[in-house]
């Protein structure tokens, strides 16, 4: 069964951090580059960070120096720890391949709001 399950977002202060884990069924994760997109209210959905399976990441520009983006090949999970949370960071935050590989297939995602 493919699947993709993020957590770890909330309401955090500006300034504040949160890390989001997203656990993925082995055949969407394993060999592939994985990534953590966003998508804030009437914006398109954005890649912020990306990590290829051999653990060589890159990020966008807003975020670099900020987030980090890991992986644990083993457990099928990747991660984004967020520090020096803005309030322009609130989005929806997902993960999924990177290029998206299944058409239109995305998790739930979870809300990260930053906000005083």
């Amino acid at each position: 069964q493919v699947q993709l399950v993020e957590s770890g977002g909330g309401l955090v202060q500006p300034g504040g951090s949160l890390r989001l884990s997203c656990a993925a069924s082995r055949g969407i994760f394993s060999g592939n580059r994985m990534g953590w997109y966003r998508q804030a209210p009437g914006k398109q959905r954005e890649l912020v960070a990306s990590i290829t399976s051999g653990g060589t990441t890159n990020y966008a520009d807003a975020v670099k120096g900020r987030f980090t983006i890991s992986r644990d090949n083993a457990k099928n999970t990747v991660h984004l720890q967020m520090n020096s949370l803005k309030p322009e960071d609130t989005a929806v935050y997902y993960c999924n391949t990177v290029p998206i590989i299944l058409f239109n297939f995305w998790g739930q995602g979870t809300q990260v709001t930053v906000s005083s």
